[in-house]
């Protein structure tokens, strides 16, 4: 069986070595500066930062109310009829509409899908709507097109209903698409941040960042040793074959615009628990570790569109990672960390040369566009 235990080294509770627990002393940190009103909307407050959560906690949510908005999840947990639903849409407006490893299409497809499987749903239906801007080609629009039905087929969802408008030329960038999806979740299944405990293990599905720096490569011109594809997949499948081990997994987010980054400081802020991960054990590709070398870029910051990362509880996480590591989506799953008592709500990394930082949520986005 794989070892998700942490080292006997460790500090108990912390995860991290003994002769660095002074490092977890926060007393002395600091946090950053309050944000400060904005008259306009900036990129940022599309990048899943705070940026985005300030606009979304106190515009949009104040304006909506609702007990089912201020789940503020992936997906939307209902009950109707007796049925417990799993409710998401999402709107996409990447740049470029095709990049190496998928599309437009397959994101539209694969975003929602993915969402709905953090509820630990199956997605049953879509529903797509097309803005098109006058004057794209429709070669381009037959290509998303096709792509989008390749991608849902794939997933084993069925396209519903769906909509089209035209705006006005220069008033669009081609092509933007939204899709909305619906899914039941199994009996039992309650995947929530607010489950998460102290000693939950954190487990991430494969390598990070691939998406972000396949996006970066085409729209900036980069070339690199080896090509770089999107990890655009759907993970319903490895979703259940998590669930097939145990029903209680604590918490599966998809660490999408803000990355790991930005996943693991709203499951710290919404359980009220620390977060510890251990740098090294986050696997990034040598390709995308360059580039964000290169670039000034943090990994733990860069968009993935295939991956998730699981909150389990220890004593199941031994069988869940095997389980993982099995199917397809999650042969490089890995343990990278814990959630702990100690500095609820934030979360710290402990670095290869044994000390810790802090990993903030990010206030904008590194770069726009990229779902």
């Amino acid at each position: 069986m794989p070892d998700t235990t942490m080292p006997d080294s460790t500090l108990s509770g912390t995860g991290l070595p003994a002769q660095s627990a002074t490092a977890l002393d926060v007393t002395g940190w600091t946090c950053p500066a309050p944000l400060r009103d904005r008259p306009r909307v900036v990129m940022g407050h599309g990048g899943g930062g705070a940026l985005s959560a300030e606009l979304v906690q106190h515009l949009f949510a104040p304006a909506y109310g609702g007990e089912a908005l201020a789940q503020l999840g992936d997906s939307a947990a209902l009950s109707l009829g007796g049925a417990r639903l799993a409710f998401s849409t999402d709107s996409y407006v990447v740049r470029p509409l095709f990049f190496p490893g998928g599309s437009i299409g397959d994101l539209a497809v694969n975003g929602t899908v993915n969402d709905l499987a953090m509820s630990g749903a199956r997605a049953a239906y879509l529903s797509c709507g097309f803005i098109l801007e006058e004057g794209v080609e429709m070669s381009v629009v037959a290509g998303v097109a096709r792509a989008l039905g390749d991608a849902a087929r794939a997933a084993g969802v069925e396209v519903a209903t769906g909509d089209t408008k035209v705006v006005e030329a220069g008033h669009g960038d081609g092509i933007y698409v939204n899709t909305a999806g619906i899914g039941l979740i199994p009996d039992g299944v309650d995947l929530r941040p607010q489950r998460v405990v102290p000693g939950d293990v954190v487990i991430v599905s494969g390598e990070i960042g691939l998406h972000g720096v396949a996006i970066m490569s085409v729209r900036e011109g980069l070339e690199f040793a080896v090509d770089v594809e999107s990890d655009c997949a759907p993970l319903g499948g490895l979703v259940d074959a998590m669930l097939a081990v145990t029903p209680d997994l604590h918490v599966l987010r998809d660490p999408t615009r803000g990355g790991m980054a930005a996943a693991l400081n709203e499951i710290a802020a919404a359980s009220g628990t620390g977060v510890v991960i251990r740098e090294g054990a986050v696997p990034v590709p040598d390709a995308v570790a360059n580039a964000c070398a290169i670039l000034g870029l943090d990994p733990l910051y860069v968009a993935n569109e295939g991956k998730l990362v699981a909150f389990v509880p220890r004593e199941h996480a031994d069988a869940v990672l095997e389980a993982m590591r099995a199917h397809p989506m999650g042969r490089r799953a890995a343990v990278i960390g814990e959630a702990v008592e100690s500095h609820p709500g934030l979360v710290v990394a402990r670095t290869g040369l044994g000390g810790t930082r802090v990993v903030d949520l990010p206030i904008g986005e590194q770069l726009p566009r990229i779902c």
